[in-house]
């Protein structure tokens, strides 16, 4: 697969980035339309748990109900939008699409590197060890007797 020149690569980041910026756009427009449709749902269900009506109609009850509506309204607010599994794995995917690969060639090129630079380390301190390390230490211990 050819590379992509630097004037592709300028025009697909523009182009993620555009879907970026509609994505957030549709996202905000959801969450705004999301509260509206909670409290429209939680009203009945706070009628259902809440304590028996005494039926006097006091503007007590009425105060209440509503400061428990602002404390719900107010959680929900708090609580962040959970994404599901599946939008999990779908961003990974995007992402891995992004992904610069590096080339075969790239890959066995730095390999060989790597173990090129494995084995000069590796005779670099064997030699350090047996010529010029040991003969110190016996030399060392041979004083002190």
């Amino acid at each position: 697969m050819a590379k992509k020149s630097k004037t592709q690569r300028a025009k697909a980041s523009a182009a993620r980035a555009a879907r970026k910026e509609q994505r957030a756009a549709l996202e905000a427009e959801a969450k705004k339309a999301e509260p509206a449709a909670a409290a429209e749902t939680e009203a009945p269900k706070r009628k259902l748990f809440a304590k028996a009506d005494k039926g006097d109609g006091s503007a007590s009850d009425g105060k209440q109900s509503m400061s428990q509506g602002k404390s719900a309204e107010k959680k929900a607010a708090k609580k962040p939008a959970k994404k599901s599994r599946l939008s999990f794995l779908k961003d990974v995917r995007l992402e891995m699409k992004r992904v610069t690969w590096p080339t075969k060639q790239d890959v066995l090129r730095w390999s060989v590197v790597v173990v090129a630079a494995l084995l000069f380390f590796g005779v670099y301190v064997a030699v350090l060890d047996n010529v010029v390390i040991t003969p110190l230490l016996v030399a060392i211990s041979g004083l002190g007797a």
